[in-house]
């Protein structure tokens, strides 16, 4: 069971019994009590929710629910999930730094991040701020700049500036677009400024993406392949997607 459905399924029981208990939940959906425990976060972090000692009570009816996990549910779910698991290999050790790019698939990411494993984490994504305050050993830095709703992170030359301050250990990084001759691309100019800034902040680069994404090229790129580390993609990237990221010197992990 991925993530979106165990939370709508915690949600119709709340919506049901009006409260839940980590234990029994834990024990019957064959997980830790602290994958129930972060699922109860995000359900309360989108007001659907109360936490209380033990599990969680409701906070509003199922209908404000379904349509708020409808949002974050995307296209190629499945892979997406399965990207965010891999990728989160590449999770620097205990005390380490991360700079998180806005995006469904670093969304999944952040639910993968231990309760106990410290580290310092910056991001422009406000969806993603969100879930990070519910993990107690993260140390959350949110970028400032104008909000673009489409994508609710911050954009623009201050968000620009205050990553140029940064170096962190590693960037998990977002697009819309891949291909060798273009990079990676969006189409915002503003978006792909805070991109390019996000990249350039990091030792080391994780770019997670589906493999729809190969072979589109949008107007604005922010990253050449040549500025990629590591690729994280799905198995339906062809062998010429492949070839073509490990010919720049990139490791490809297919998920």
């Amino acid at each position: 069971m991925y993530a979106a459905e165990r939370q709508l399924l915690l949600a119709e029981r709340l919506h049901q019994h009006g409260r839940l208990s980590v234990i029994d939940l834990a024990e019957e959906l064959s997980v830790s009590s602290e994958t129930i425990r972060r699922d109860l976060a995000v359900l309360e972090r989108d007001g659907l929710a109360q936490r209380v000692h033990g599990g969680a009570v409701a906070a509003r009816p199922l209908t404000v629910l379904a349509s708020g996990l409808a949002q974050r549910t995307s296209t190629n779910a499945a892979q997406k999930e399965r990207i965010a698991q891999r990728a989160a290999a590449f999770l620097p050790a205990l005390g380490g730094s991360v700079v998180l790019d806005a995006g469904t698939t670093t969304s999944l990411l952040v639910d993968l991040i231990p309760l106990d494993h410290t580290l310092t984490v910056l991001t422009h994504a406000i969806p993603l701020a969100g879930k990070l305050t519910a993990i107690p050993s993260v140390t959350l830095h949110l970028l400032g700049g104008r909000v673009r709703g489409v994508t609710a992170a911050a954009v623009g030359q201050s968000t620009v500036d205050a990553l140029a301050l940064v170096q962190a250990d590693v960037c998990f990084l977002a697009t819309d677009a891949a291909s060798p001759q273009h990079g990676l691309s969006t189409h915002d100019s503003e978006e792909a400024a805070v991109k390019r800034a996000l990249a350039r902040s990091a030792r080391k680069v994780v770019a997670v993406f589906d493999s729809s994404k190969f072979s589109i090229e949008h107007v604005f790129a922010f990253t050449t392949y040549d500025e990629i580390d590591v690729v994280v993609t799905d198995t339906g990237a062809s062998p010429d997607d492949v070839r073509s990221l490990r010919a720049h010197g990139v490791e490809v992990v297919l998920a």
